[in-house]
This record gives C-alpha cells, sequence and structure tokens, in this order.
C-alpha cells in the first residue's frame, strides 16, 4: 500500500503516511515474537518512506495505539485483579487514538517526520528510537577475550533491561 501510495504522494508533492506499530515490537511481550518483529519492521519502513520522500514534501509517522480490539479480547478475566485490569484496557478504545491519526495525516503536522508515538486512553508519548548510547575501542582491535574481559564490563551498566510494555507503563491510562 505504502509504494502505490508513494507513486500519487510524489505526483503531488505532498502526503502523509501514518503507520500502526506496537509496543510489542518497540518493548516487547511475550508470546508476540512473529507480531512484534512484523510491527517493529513498520518503525523501519516509516522511517525509511520519511527519509526518501522527504524532498517531495511527504511525511511518514508511527502510532503505536494501546486499545481494546479483537487481538486482545481473550485476556483472562478469571479473578477479581484480571476482571479489573480488563475494565481498564478496555476504556482505553480506537476514538482515543483516532485525534493523532488525522493530525499526523492532516497538513498542521507539516513538521512533523519520522515520529513514532504511543497513545493510551488520553496520554501521547513521544517514543524514542534505536541510537548509541554507549561506546568502547580498542586500538588494537577486539578478539572474543578482550570483549569478555573489557567491553561487556564497561558496557553492561547501560544495557536495557528485559521488560514488556507493562514493566515500562507501569501506571494506569489516564
Amino acid at each position: 500500500m505504502s509504494r502505490a501510495a508513494a507513486n500519487l504522494f510524489k505526483e503531488q508533492q505532498s502526503g502523509a503516511f501514518v503507520h500502526m506499530t506496537s509496543t510489542s515490537g518497540l518493548i516487547g511481550n511475550l508470546g508476540q515474537a512473529n507480531y512484534a518483529a512484523a510491527k517493529l519492521a513498520l518503525v523501519a519502513l516509516s522511517k525509511s518512506i520519511a527519509l526518501d520522500m522527504a524532498r517531495y514534501q511527504v511525511r511518514s509517522n508511527c502510532i503505536a495505539p494501546f486499545a481494546w480490539s479483537r487481538m486482545i479480547g481473550s485476556i483472562p478475566t478469571d479473578t477479581p485483579e484480571q476482571k479489573a485490569r480488563v475494565a481498564k484496557i478496555q476504556q482505553m478504545t480506537p476514538e482515543k487514538i483516532a485525534p493523532i491519526a488525522v493530525y499526523l495525516a492532516s497538513d498542521a503536522a507539516s513538521k512533523v517526520n519520522a515520529q513514532v508515538f504511543a497513545v493510551r486512553n488520553n496520554e501521547i508519548f513521544l517514543m524514542s528510537q534505536p541510537r548509541p548510547i554507549r561506546s568502547v575501542h580498542r586500538s588494537e582491535g577486539w578478539n572474543p577475550q578482550s570483549v569478555a574481559e573489557h567491553a561487556m564490563p564497561a558496557l553492561q551498566a547501560d544495557f536495557l533491561g528485559m521488560e514488556r510494555s507493562g514493566d515500562v507503563f507501569t501506571w494506569d491510562p489516564v
């Protein structure tokens, strides 16, 4: 779809792509390897489109929506805690996602390009994108032993944890 729209957008010298990604790809969740891989790939696709099409005044951004859908409709509700959790999730409707999607597609967003947003009920998040955060070097190069003895201990303090979406978004949606 993006390829077909790109030709039209290029010809008219304007346009906006709004891709839907997921925190399953951005952060991670259990049991969703294929889904997470596909959703994170959309971020790369969107960024590539943004870079390639900017010269034609075409923008490309992503939204990671938190919303109740059929896909998550099978969450267990066997306990009072699970029922309460699902009740909170059910408050996050697609109508909460629509305003940012409409905005990103509009001319009002002409300066917004190559970004990733998450929307959770009444919250809008600007998500980070991969960037180097720390480096180590050796003028003589590396071997497996020096990687183990020098590189990993030096980098370890900045390792990301094995978090899931629920570990990152620890507060109730507002």
